[in-house]
């Protein structure tokens, strides 16, 4: 076993039980069951594993394990689980022909593109993996450290194209590709290269790793310290594939509680008439004291529960006097307009502590800044839900899980902000140095 595979099953027993993988959002993306979960979770961790586990690993972020008594019970909680989560693995290996697939095509110089058709055509399938936008990144990385051919240039080695109109190819001329429309490579070299991404998408990491070791050590005696930098880079994605998995004990109870967390989340999708889940949330609240210390807080739900990481606070510029409108206009504005700036992933829903004052100027600041977000404000009296361009609030029933995960953002980002407008006003009483 790899030291790294070592490290991090040495605390899991050689017992009977369920694991549970998950991405690097929390979502439950596979279930499975084992008569020793030691064994089991470690093959995971092999060096070389089939191309149906590396899709998995390529995606997981998270295992946790259940602890059964009996191989038995760890195949009816594995099957309770499952019917209850339905894990996007799980049913895509009941059904796989309409997921997709990453195909190495059948040409004189192949490249990679995705597909959800298997088709006998000769060429190579992948997969499958899960969604789109993951795909089309790792076919991306793919084609970069194997500078492989993207373009859609139709082409065989007897029938090349003219040089005129492939002469300018900036793939080829920034060293992303081999250039073999300009017959800077026969298709026979060119497969050859290919045969290491084929080993990495079969998850062959073991022969891969020797295969490299051995290049780079030869690259290195050559001074060719260019190749071997490359090589390196690639040695360092293999051991990043497994570095970034944390294990750990979990109950069924833990288990239910996602459940219903996604319960709740689907239906506030289905309230709010929103396009996608609303797995980040970001809800902002404003504190102050007769307009002083004024401050405002963001926080951050992933998949229902509080990602303090994502916790942001603001001290009150632009605004001099009593208005809370005002001040979450200016925290709005300074949140979004900020992502922008860092390109980072804007939440899927924005929510206000407030009313339709609140909620205006929150419009507000998005309009000034140019984007659209899913916005609504909670108001805390009658608990109205109000939301962007309708007159009329939403009042769900008290019982109702969409409102439950509302009110636990938005109580704990008033809890955050009390705490933060507190923390300033404390300052205020300290003694002042004398000069």
């Amino acid at each position: 076993m790899n030291k790294v595979a070592k490290d991090y099953t040495q605390n899991i027993p050689h017992l009977p039980g369920v694991y549970v993988m998950r991405d690097s959002a929390a979502n439950i993306i596979y279930i499975g069951k084992a008569k020793d979960l030691k064994n089991r979770i470690t093959s995971y961790f092999h060096s070389d594993t089939d191309s149906k586990s590396f899709s998995i690993i390529s995606a997981m972020k998270t295992i946790n394990y259940i602890l059964c008594s009996s191989e038995r019970e760890a195949f009816l909680v594995e099957r309770e689980l499952i019917k209850k989560v339905q894990p996007y693995f799980n049913a895509m290996w009941k059904d796989d022909k309409s997921y997709p697939y990453i195909k190495l095509t059948n040409e004189d110089f192949p490249r990679l593109i995705m597909t959800r058709k298997v088709i006998n055509d000769g060429s190579l399938y992948f997969g499958p993996y899960p969604q789109l936008t993951y795909i089309k990144k790792l076919i991306i990385w793919l084609n970069k450290i194997f500078k492989i051919r993207s373009c859609r240039t139709a082409f065989s080695e007897q029938n090349l194209p003219k040089k005129e109109k492939v002469k300018s190819c900036l793939y080829y001329h920034t060293g992303l590709c081999l250039g073999p429309c300009m017959g800077k490579i026969s298709s026979e070299k060119y497969k050859n290269n290919l045969k290491e991404t084929e080993l990495f998408l079969k998850g062959k990491f073991k022969k891969l790793k020797t295969l490299w070791e051995k290049e780079m050590l030869i690259a290195s005696n050559e001074q060719n310290y260019e190749k071997a930098g490359e090589i390196r880079d690639r040695l360092f994605a293999i051991e990043a594939m497994k570095q970034r998995v944390v294990i750990s004990q979990i109950s069924i109870e833990d288990i239910n509680q996602y459940v219903l967390k996604t319960d709740s989340l689907q239906e506030l999708k289905q309230v709010l008439k929103l396009k996608k889940l609303p797995a980040v949330m970001e809800c902002f609240d404003i504190s102050n004291t007769s307009g002083t210390n004024p401050v405002a807080s963001m926080v951050r739900f992933v998949n229902g529960k509080p990602d303090k990481s994502g916790y942001r606070k603001f001290k009150i510029k632009t605004v001099d006097q009593i208005n809370d409108f005002a001040m979450i206009n200016e925290a709005v504005f300074r949140r979004y307009s900020g992502i922008i700036r860092r390109n980072e992933q804007f939440p899927d829903l924005v929510i206000i502590d407030g009313g339709k004052g609140q909620l205006a100027y929150a419009q507000k600041a998005l309009d000034e800044i140019g984007i659209y977000l899913p916005l609504i404000s909670l108001a805390k009296q009658e608990e109205e839900i109000f939301v962007v361009g309708k007159e009329n609030s939403i009042r769900l029933p008290r019982n109702s899980l969409a409102l439950r995960v509302l009110q636990a953002i938005r109580d704990e980002a008033h809890r955050f902000a009390i705490t933060f407008h507190k923390s300033l006003r404390a300052k205020d009483f300290l003694p002042k140095k004398s000069l």
